[in-house]
């Protein structure tokens, strides 16, 4: 087993290397790079892809960053230019041997000097093998805080919608394989399946009209996470307050995850169910409830918790843009869009590096769970 998670490991390197590779190579080609940014705010336009097809005067393509020439910067100081160049990591400034001054674009002894897009993944990947992730091009925040800033958001709703999730599909699948093909089974999968097929963001704009005083009902709040007078409530009342906002956004984004986890659930038990072993202990005298949850329970469980770790760290790194902006809700979901729109690029990388790295953990984790859920599982015999 040590030699297969060795090899796993290993594998992890090249695997991450190559999401980086490809998603940065990518960017290259993405028009509206964060300097076009910047200068479509100086300039009033809008944003980047705005100063890039605004009109016949906006001019024609744009160059690569660190280029030097920028659509819509006529008229802007050419050391402005140069200076947001260096400060984003597109070029450097070199200055001639035996210069003291401190280096500048403004110093005559002084150029710019494009940095070429391969040494900037290598210097990027570099600082990342370091968790050195650096700081937003717009926030003047490290990538770091930033992802903790907006992570008690995504937590409460990952977190609260997988443990609603399992306590009711665990039970209901098990329930459902017991009563096979009876009504009841009928009844609940066509609910399920329903369930299933609503779009979250859907689902959250219909409660929030009925129940948040869209057309109906005003039973809890239209927005945000907390109550404006949160610092002077007293602790049960933070309780009540914080559980009075998040159930819409909760049931929301819940709504959809009980259907596979319910019929894996549920197949999981009729699979365990047929076998000669259960036959056996029914004939042995056992009672049903001991034959299912003494017998039948452990063996029909391997998938489900299995694949728990990565169902737990998703609850931290997930965010529903969709549900969040519905709700007003300030997490991971809307940090990641507004990141992509802006080419926020430290926070787009950093983040891509550090949930990727994690997901390849995860996957060695879940085998780990695998084996000692069912010893009977090798690995590295199969390998």
């Amino acid at each position: 087993m040590g030699a297969y998670i060795f090899r796993r490991i290993l594998l992890i390197i090249p695997t991450l290397v190559g999401i980086m590779v490809i998603n940065f190579a990518l960017t290259q080609f993405v028009p509206g790079g964060p300097i076009e940014q910047v200068l479509a705010r100086v300039e009033g336009s809008g944003d980047s892809i705005q100063a890039i097809t605004g009109g016949a005067d906006a001019g024609v393509g744009q160059q690569e960053a660190g280029g030097g020439n920028y659509v819509g910067s006529r008229g802007l100081d050419p050391e402005f230019l140069a200076s947001l160049e260096v400060q984003f990591g597109f070029a450097r400034i070199v200055c001639e041997p035996g210069f003291t001054g401190t280096p500048s674009v403004s110093a005559p002894e002084c150029v710019k000097e494009p940095i070429p897009a391969w040494e900037r993944f290598l210097m990027m990947m570099w600082n990342y093998i370091q968790f050195d992730f650096g700081e937003s091009h717009f926030r003047s925040i490290s990538v770091v805080d930033l992802v903790l800033e907006k992570m008690p958001v995504s937590i409460t709703l990952g977190l609260w919608s997988t443990l609603i999730a399992y306590l009711i599909s665990i039970p209901l699948g098990i329930r459902k394989a017991v009563r096979d093909g009876s009504s009841f089974d009928t009844w609940t999968s066509g609910v399920i399946i329903a369930a299933y097929a609503i779009p979250g963001f859907l689902f959250a704009i219909l409660l929030l009209v009925l129940f948040a005083g869209g057309s109906y009902f005003r039973w809890f709040p239209l927005r945000g996470l907390t109550s404006d007078n949160w610092e002077e409530l007293t602790m049960w009342g933070k309780v009540a307050d914080y559980l009075w906002h998040i159930t819409l956004p909760v049931i929301a984004s819940t709504i959809s995850s009980f259907a596979t986890l319910t019929l894996l659930t549920k197949n999981s038990f009729l699979d365990e169910i047929k076998k000669h072993y259960v036959m056996t202990a029914r004939a042995k005298g056992l009672t049903e409830s001991r034959v299912l949850y003494g017998h039948v329970f452990r063996n029909a469980m391997l998938i489900v918790i299995a694949g728990f770790p990565a169902v737990f760290i998703s609850v931290f790194f997930g965010g529903s843009l969709l549900i969040e902006m519905i709700f007003s809700l300030d997490g991971l979901g809307q940090l990641f869009y507004r990141s992509a729109v802006e080419r926020d690029y430290p926070v787009i990388f950093g983040t891509l590096y550090f949930f990727g790295l994690m997901g390849l953990l995860v996957g060695i984790l879940s085998d780990l769970m695998y084996i000692w859920v069912d010893p009977r599982i090798d690995f590295e015999r199969r390998g």
